[in-house]
């Protein structure tokens, strides 16, 4: 049965795949994005059943206004997929206020107001699913992604929580964390004049080895956007879905090491317990 998405970042990557798979089916899409004109030829190939609006996710009255204007016009919502995104790939040192306040605005602030701005028509239909587009640095990083992370870590903690208070209402979210993928992300990431302090450091071996080509990307940009849309037309709602060998691999390393450092610190956890609570 047809089903109805709304989507940030539909210009190219994960979005526009995820767009395209979707009406190839025969689902309805509401695509937002900044420049409507670059879904131009799906709109002449699907006609009525893509819908498009400009959106800047960092524009909150703006965010308000197109979901309001979604659901009035499709009636009924049932994904919501927060894709937009922004990188910055720069040393901590390296970025500007600027770059730092946009991808802050952008993965962590811009998809909040989103998720804030459909749980109010998901509650009223009883139902719906949002899914939320992170990555394998939303619980491991990488040298140069430092507030590329802080973003996704943020918005991985908010979405946590806002998993469990929506629950109740019939409601379910997904963190989907796909792993590097040629999708053009890197080469759209933001970068900042580089300081020769860092060229002998991790920060300056990464740059290399993506400046190289060495730094690998080993999954399938189409079959990601399979696996999501699998995961929505599956009916459940895990918490969490690791997309690509890499993020397996790194997230499982990072947690593995955060348990063994975590329990290394258990005497002196419980040794400032006040012992009168006891």
């Amino acid at each position: 049965m047809p089903t109805t998405w709304f989507i940030t970042g539909t210009s190219s990557g994960f979005g526009r795949l995820l767009t395209e798979s979707l009406l190839a089916r025969g689902d309805r899409v509401a695509a937002t994005l900044r420049r409507p004109e670059a879904l131009d030829d799906l709109r002449a190939q699907y006609g009525e059943r893509l819908w498009t609006a400009r959106l800047d996710v960092t524009d909150t009255e703006q965010v308000r206004q197109v979901v309001a204007d979604a659901f009035k016009e499709l009636g009924t919502i049932d994904t919501v997929v927060n894709n937009a995104g922004y990188g910055v790939f720069a040393a901590v040192e390296e970025a500007t206020d600027e770059q730092i306040r946009r991808v802050i605005d952008t993965n962590l602030l811009g998809s909040i107001h989103v998720i804030r701005a459909v749980l109010p028509q998901l509650r009223a239909q009883g139902r719906g699913h949002i899914v939320q587009v992170s990555t394998a640095g939303g619980q491991t990083t990488y040298p140069n992604f430092s507030y590329y992370h802080a973003s996704k870590w943020g918005i991985e903690g908010f979405c946590e929580t806002v998993a469990r208070e929506i629950a109740p209402f019939g409601i379910g979210l997904t963190i989907v964390e796909p792993g590097a993928t040629p999708t053009g992300f890197a080469s759209a990431l933001d970068t900042a004049p580089v300081m020769p302090e860092y060229e002998n450091t991790p920060a300056g071996e990464v740059r290399r080895a993506i400046a190289s080509g060495a730094f690998p990307l080993p999954n399938d940009p189409h079959r990601i956007a399979r696996a999501i849309i699998d995961v929505v037309d599956s009916g459940a709602t895990p918490l969490r879905v690791p997309l690509g060998s890499d993020t397996y691999d790194d997230v499982r390393a990072s947690l593995v090491a955060r348990l063994a450092e975590h329990d290394a610190h258990r005497d002196t956890a419980f040794s400032v317990v006040n012992r009168d609570s006891e």
